[in-house]
């Protein structure tokens, strides 16, 4: 048989397998809106302990649960990284019909989870009181966070697996259970931060108990959920038998996600040491409250591109790369259309927002605003490059995820350098959003050329047909 034909069956072939836009659609919002749902809910953890603390606890509290934030943050990222890792590799091994390495991925990712948080336990109680410091915390604002910190260390295992089961679940075609699972853990969360910070005045130790108790009781009920019936994956006996292949696989898939959350973590701490340089502990309350703004899109930004990732990982293990193309394009789309209706009501009604966490303060008040006007007017575009990462990962380019991720780190350095000595605080605001601008202009034909190379590939490649 000549190439023309061997093309011109496969062209035929590849069409036959070609979703309709209608069907995109359907697959993307069945698991975008539970992953949407879900990153909100489990976004709230830190926004709700954020509000408690801004009404009960004040503008050093602000300061001091911001300067905590990043450390702790990089626990949740860990678990990410599992979660993402492990739920790419799982969703990728049913597209192949393979339910042996799809149950062997579960089993290491359920190790990872214990090795990974007796580490970052041991972490933060060698170096967390080391890593305020750094941030320029002193005095009520190093003693505040330091007890936020130290819950933090004796409750990893809880944070890593409430982060990771979730993922896992979805994968495991249940993407309701899953969001239920974190809406359940996030209106836990606030009756304990309403009792521990509003009616004991426990502080930011009661805000850290708040969320360490909500996810170990998440981490519970997803574990009982692998040993139900109602999962096709299960915990059992074969937990034991963990594939060092496997847990390799899993890093090198979700570590752009870690690379991610450590970017965010890093940011944030340079942007607190900068605020007290050249600001005050007021001006890190205001980042810290611009920053649980940022957040909100942020965490439905990631929940688009966690929910494109499912079907993206399925539709790249059936080799239907058309199918590929049309989600990511609609993911794409949701996310700009979000991120600049986000920004178009924060300019519109800043007030709105800021009155969550305060609304005595006049200066913190008149900040935050200036934050907002300068820190979040590229913000969608920080929504393109978390979907360009994952897009990355679920398609198994591990490599690209991770250079987009660390790309974003480093982008960042120069303008944090530069522009406070010329623009003082401003110039710390206006950092973020230049940076994004910068490193749009390099992801996005990144993005571009790869589902061009796609396309070829779907009119010379046979594709498999889905079950």
């Amino acid at each position: 048989m000549s190439s023309s034909q061997l093309q011109a069956e496969a062209l035929i072939k590849n069409m036959r397998d070609v979703a309709s836009d209608a069907q995109i659609k359907r697959s993307f919002w069945r698991y975008a809106i539970p992953s949407i749902t879900a990153m909100l809910v489990s976004g709230l953890y830190q926004i709700i302990d954020g509000i408690f603390v801004g009404h009960y606890v004040g503008v050093q509290g602000l300061a001091a649960i911001n300067m905590a934030w990043p450390i702790t943050f990089v626990v949740s990222g860990l678990g990410i990284m599992i979660g993402m890792g492990g739920g790419t590799l799982i969703s990728m091994k049913r597209g192949e019909q393979d339910q042996t390495s799809a149950q062997q991925a579960l089993n290491a990712s359920f190790f990872l989870m214990v090795v990974l948080a007796i580490l970052s336990a041991t972490g933060l109680l060698l170096w967390g009181a080391e890593l305020l410091r750094v941030q320029g915390g002193e005095g009520v604002i190093f003693n505040l966070g330091f007890d936020y910190v130290n819950i933090f260390a004796y409750g990893t295992v809880a944070t890593i697996m409430a982060a990771a089961i979730p993922m896992l679940v979805r994968n495991d075609e249940s993407p309701n259970v899953a969001t239920a699972l974190m809406i359940f853990g996030a209106l836990l969360n606030i009756v304990l931060d309403y009792v521990f910070i509003g009616l004991w005045q426990w502080k930011l130790e009661g805000a850290a108990l708040a969320t360490i108790i909500a996810q170990l009781l998440v981490s519970i009920i997803g574990i009982i959920y692998f040993l139900s019936k109602h999962s096709s994956l299960k915990i059992n006996e074969s937990l034991i038998k963990v594939n060092p292949l496997m847990m390799s696989t899993i890093i090198s898939l979700g570590i752009s996600s870690l690379v991610m959350y450590l970017y965010t973590s890093f940011v944030f701490a340079l942007h607190n040491r900068l605020f007290m340089q050249y600001g005050t502990s007021t001006t890190v309350g205001a980042f810290a409250i611009v920053g649980y703004i940022m957040t909100l899109y942020y965490l439905v930004a990631e929940g688009i591109a966690e929910g494109m990732q499912p079907p993206v990982s399925y539709y790249f293990g059936a080799q239907q790369f058309e199918n590929i193309k049309k989600m990511l394009l609609l993911s794409i789309k949701v996310t700009v259309i979000a991120g600049v209706g986000f920004i178009v009501i924060l300019n519109v009604m800043p007030n709105l927002m800021i009155s969550l966490f305060t609304s005595d303060n006049a200066e913190l008040i008149t900040e935050a605003k200036n934050g907002i006007h300068l820190h979040l007017f590229a913000m969608f575009l920080d929504g393109i490059i978390v979907l360009a990462s994952v897009y990355f990962m679920a398609i198994g380019k591990g490599g690209k995820a991770l250079a987009i991720s660390v790309g974003n780190m480093f982008i960042q350095l120069p303008f944090l350098y530069f522009l406070p000595q010329w623009l003082g605080v401003d110039g710390i605001w206006l950092a973020l959003p230049l940076s994004n601008i910068a490193l749009f202009v390099i992801v996005a034909p990144l993005v571009w050329h790869d589902i061009k190379q796609r396309e070829q590939e779907s009119l010379v490649m046979p594709c498999q047909q889905p079950s």
